[in-house]
C-alpha cells in the first residue's frame, strides 16, 4: 500500500506558479526574438505584457491548469495506489492534455485573430509544453519521495529512542510483577475454602500481569493470545458489572496466528467499558471485530455506550487511546478513527 501526499501547501503552489511564470517567459522572449529581427522594436515587443499574454501567458496558464487536473486525475485518485502506477498514469495522460490544450487554443486564437505557430512549427507547442510537464511531475515525485524519507527517517529516530525507553521499562517492570505473582499466591493460599470465585479472579489477574511482563519482550503476538488476554479482562470487568455487560468476539480461525503488537486491543476495551458503558445503569454491549481484507488485518470496537459530542478531544485526554494512537502511526503508518455507533456509543477502527 503506498500513499502519496495529496495536497498542496500555500507555499508549493505559489512556488508552481512561479515555475510556470518562468518557462512562461522564457518561451515568450526566445520566441518573439526568433521571430523578429533584431532591434530596439523587438525588445519593446519583448517587454510588452500584451504580448506576452498572448504569445506565452494565455498558453502556460492553461497548461498550469491542465497541471492540476492530470495530478487531481493520476494522482489524487490513484493516491492508495503504487507510485509506478501513478507515473504510468501521468506520462498516459500528458499527450492527451497537451494536445487538446493547444487545439483549444489555435481554434480560440484563430477566431479572435490572434497569431499562432502554424504548419510543422505547431509540433514545438506540443514539444515544449511536454518537457515542461515531464520536468514538472518528475520534480513533484522526486520532491514526494524526498518528504517520505525524511519522514521514515524521523520515524525511525523515534522508534529507536522508544525502544530504549521501553527496554529500560521493561527492566524495571519484571520487579513489580514478579512480586505481585508472589503476592497473588500467597493471596491465594490465604482464601478460606469456599472461595473459589475469588480465587479464579486473583488467578485470572495474575495472568493479566504475566502477558503484561510479556508484552515488554515481545514486539508481535499471535492474535489469539491477545483475544485471550482481552477477554481474561473482560471476564473480570464481567464480575463487576454482572449481566448488564454483554460481549461478541468474532474473528475468523484462520486469522488467529496472524501476528499483531501485544496490548492493543484491550486498552481500547478498557476505553469503551471505562467511558461508555460504565456510567449506564443497564450497562451495554462490547463488539469486536476482527477480520482480512487483501494483505491488511482490520479491526473494530464498537459500544452502545454514552458516546462522546468531541470524538476528536478523546485524543490526548486517554493514555490508552492516545498511545495506540501513536503506536499505530509509528508502526505502520495506519489512522485510528473513531465513529458514531447507531443507535448510541462509540466505534474504534483501525488497520495493520
Amino acid at each position: 500500500m503506498y500513499t502519496t501526499k495529496t495536497y498542496f501547501t500555500r507555499k508549493e503552489l505559489l512556488g508552481l506558479l512561479a515555475f510556470y511564470f518562468v518557462f512562461s517567459l522564457l518561451y515568450h522572449v526566445v520566441l518573439e526574438y526568433l521571430s523578429s529581427p533584431y532591434s530596439d522594436d523587438t525588445w519593446a515587443e519583448i517587454r510588452s505584457p500584451r504580448d506576452y499574454w498572448w504569445n506565452a501567458g494565455f498558453q502556460y496558464s492553461q497548461y498550469f491548469v491542465a497541471s492540476l487536473l492530470i495530478w487531481w486525475v493520476a494522482i489524487r485518485a490513484l493516491r492508495r495506489r503504487s507510485q509506478w502506477l501513478q507515473i504510468a498514469a501521468v506520462i498516459v495522460l500528458l499527450p492527451a492534455v497537451i494536445y487538446l490544450v493547444r487545439e483549444f487554443r489555435y481554434r480560440y486564437l484563430d477566431s479572435i485573430g490572434r497569431w499562432h505557430l502554424d504548419g510543422t512549427n505547431g509540433v514545438w507547442d506540443l514539444y515544449i509544453p511536454g518537457l515542461v510537464l515531464l520536468f514538472q511531475f518528475g520534480c513533484y515525485f522526486a520532491y514526494v519521495n524526498m518528504r517520505e524519507n525524511q519522514r521514515k527517517l524521523k520515524v525511525e529516530g523515534e522508534l529507536r529512542q522508544a525502544a530504549l525507553k521501553s527496554e529500560l521499562a521493561a527492566i524495571k517492570a519484571q520487579l513489580n510483577p514478579h512480586f505481585l505473582y508472589n503476592v497473588f499466591n500467597t493471596i491465594n493460599a490465604s482464601l478460606p475454602p469456599g472461595s473459589e470465585t475469588t480465587r479464579e479472579m486473583v488467578s485470572r489477574l495474575s495472568d493479566l500481569f504475566r502477558y503484561q511482563l510479556r508484552a515488554t519482550k515481545a514486539d508481535l503476538v499471535p492474535l489469539a493470545d491477545e483475544l485471550q488476554f482481552v477477554t481474561t479482562y473482560l471476564d473480570l470487568e464481567h464480575a463487576r458489572f454482572g449481566d448488564r455487560l454483554l460481549v461478541d468476539i468474532n474473528v475468523a480461525p484462520e486469522l488467529l496466528d496472524r501476528k499483531i503488537p501485544p496490548m492493543l486491543l484491550q486498552p481500547l476495551v478498557e476505553n469503551s467499558i471505562k467511558h461508555g458503558l460504565a456510567s449506564l445503569l443497564e450497562g451495554g454491549r462490547i463488539t469486536i471485530d476482527v477480520f482480512a481484507r487483501g494483505e491488511r488485518l482490520h479491526f473494530r470496537i464498537a459500544d452502545t455506550g454514552v458516546g462522546a459530542v468531541d470524538k476528536h478531544g478523546l485524543i490526548g485526554r486517554g493514555v490508552g487511546l492516545t498511545n495506540t494512537k501513536m503506536r499505530l502511526e509509528k508502526m505502520y503508518g495506519s489512522v485510528l478513527e473513531i465513529l458514531d455507533n447507531t443507535p448510541r456509543g462509540l466505534v474504534i477502527q483501525f488497520a495493520i
